[in-house]
């Protein structure tokens, strides 16, 4: 399996690979609340786990988004706006293209349609990926069981057989419980580490 990322927003959680700081910043030119209090709003909601699962459309989330926050802006600059947390990919594509020639490269993801949108567009490496488990369209996220076992089955192999990668440690022990030999991303070095002592190659 593939290294993940997660942008569920939490306030305990703070993955690699993101700029909720930034985005957050941004959002105060549009609403009357400072980033601390739009941190605050949000996390007190389920709205953005109802949406990463697929419970709720992008308008709908959009606009009871919109509500929370009073914000003052039209759909097309908050899906602009709510992808721009996004940093520069953690692994090189020619160590992805190379993994990918040699094994099933799955993306396991907590995601929504919004910023799927935008990965799809902004980030060509994930031409690499054979498949690709997202969230909003598997109705569950990580850690939840029912996510890995989605992965499990696209992949057709034993949980043995496979090898994760998350920077988050609660998802990556939630692998480990089905039997996926797993691992938490600390760095690029450490991965590459990890892999060549499984012998994986790229």
């Amino acid at each position: 399996m593939s290294h993940v990322q997660s942008h569920y927003l939490r306030p305990w959680q703070s993955p690699r690979g993101f700029r909720f700081e930034r985005w957050r910043r941004a959002l105060e030119a549009y609403c009357p609340y400072p980033a601390a209090e739009i941190h605050r709003r949000i996390a007190a909601t389920d709205l953005v786990e109802r949406f990463e699962t697929g419970l709720i459309e992008p308008p709908d989330f959009v606009a009871q988004f919109s509500r929370i926050l009073d914000l003052d802006i039209g759909y097309a600059d908050f899906c602009k706006l709510w992808s721009g947390i996004f940093t520069d990919p953690l692994i090189p594509e020619a160590m992805l293209e190379g993994l990918a020639a040699r094994y099933r490269l799955l993306l396991l993801s907590n995601t929504n349609a919004i910023h799927f949108e935008t990965i799809r567009q902004d980030y060509p490496l994930l031409r690499h990926f054979h498949r690709r488990i997202l969230s909003y369209e598997a109705h569950a996220m990580k850690p939840q069981r029912e996510i890995f076992e989605a992965a499990l089955a696209c992949c057709e192999c034993r949980p043995e057989e496979c090898f994760y990668t998350d920077d988050i440690a609660a998802y990556v022990e939630a692998a480990q419980r089905l039997g996926i030999d797993a691992v938490q991303f600390e760095s690029l070095a450490q991965l590459q580490r990890e892999l060549k002592a499984r012998g994986i190659g790229w």
